[in-house]
């Protein structure tokens, strides 16, 4: 049984992966501005698994008082994290010329800023070989094709690589293991957002099959390492 934390946690892959975690009997903290979606998930938890484990956290990561609410609250289910997967992601599709400083600052302090901030509170609750999994996105990998319109979220995202492979290497003496998914196109909400009427191969079910399995046996064998999973980019 693990302990795990998940942030974007009320709707597309976020959402399955927490159906899925419960549903093995692991313990799951699920992070989401959004209350309304994350009572849904819970309802949807403990029709499948009654027993399940699940706290839920309405809480931004971006205005969110990380110290005085989030770390309290994660003390008071988890005496240490097992696993955190940073899934929470901001999107803004319009052309570069359009893109207002608001929208920027958003897309970096939800896809990067949060996670830096978050593994920073979370550092003295890991455990001694806990799996931190960042989600990123094929756009962010060096050489990757990348789209008109994404070029906030996409070099956010490259962002988000790099800072996965600097904690590796600041922590590699440690039991810690930090590494990064950059996801292809998954039927999600946010890929409806990005290319509307485009049809993935791959469904949020699938990907959270993916991603949780990783999370579980990953570390064995991959420590500050960026892996592209994708079928398909539209």
């Amino acid at each position: 049984m693990k302990r795990v934390v998940v942030t974007g946690a009320s709707r597309g892959i976020g959402f399955e992966l927490v159906k899925q975690y419960c549903a093995e009997g692991h313990e799951v903290i699920a992070l989401s501005r959004n209350q309304k979606k994350l009572k849904i998930l819970k309802s949807e938890v403990l029709i499948e698994n009654p027993d399940a484990k699940i706290y839920l956290l309405p809480f931004d990561l971006v205005e969110g008082d990380f110290q005085s609410v989030l770390t309290p609250y994660i003390y008071t289910c988890f005496s240490k994290v097992d696993i955190l997967i940073n899934n929470a992601g901001s999107l803004v599709s319009k052309p570069f010329a359009e893109i207002t400083e608001e929208e920027l600052d958003r897309v970096y302090k939800v896809n990067v800023l949060s996670v830096f901030r978050l593994i920073q509170t979370l550092l003295p609750s890991f455990s001694e070989d806990a799996h931190i999994v960042n989600i990123s996105s094929v756009g962010g990998v060096q050489g990757s094709v990348k789209f008109p319109g994404l070029t906030a979220y996409s070099s956010s995202k490259a962002a988000l690589v790099g800072l996965t492979e600097c904690l590796a290497e600041e922590f590699k003496e440690t039991g810690l293991a930090f590494n990064c998914l950059a996801l292809g196109a998954v039927q999600t909400e946010m890929l409806e957002e990005a290319f509307p009427g485009y049809q993935a191969p791959v469904t949020a079910q699938s990907m959270a099959t993916y991603i949780k399995d990783f999370s579980l046996n990953g570390n064995k064998f991959y420590k500050g390492k960026v892996l592209t999973v994708s079928k398909s980019t539209p």
